[in-house]
């Protein structure tokens, strides 16, 4: 019969762990302001890259999050816009259609060509 090896931890190595492990924080970084200025996005819009447009365009791809993970799609860009954005021009120029709005920003599917 074998006999299986138990794991000896020193009584004084959890409440070391425990205190190492407490002393670890996550910091979170809100999201960056957009290229060129503008307002900031809502924390549970993450943007990547720049401009969608263009370098200079305010609206941005939007990553994934709890709230931004029911429009994502592959087969479209998920492209948030700041408040003030006219989504109808938006929409004609880029074949998109918004999907939701967030704490003033317009979130839109835009198809991938």
């Amino acid at each position: 019969m074998r006999r299986r090896a138990a794991l000896a931890v020193p009584a004084l190595a959890v409440p070391a762990l425990a205190a190492a492990l407490a002393a670890c924080t996550i910091a979170v970084v809100p999201p960056a302001p957009p290229p060129g200025g503008g307002p900031r996005p809502p924390a549970d819009v993450p943007l990547f890259g720049p401009g969608y447009r263009g370098p200079g365009d305010l609206c941005r791809r939007a990553g994934e999050s709890g709230f931004t993970n029911q429009f994502l799609s592959d087969s479209a860009d998920l492209v948030a816009c700041p408040p003030g954005t006219d989504p109808r021009l938006f929409a004609f120029e880029t074949g998109g259609r918004e999907v939701a709005r967030h704490q003033g920003w317009i979130l839109f599917s835009v198809p991938r060509r």
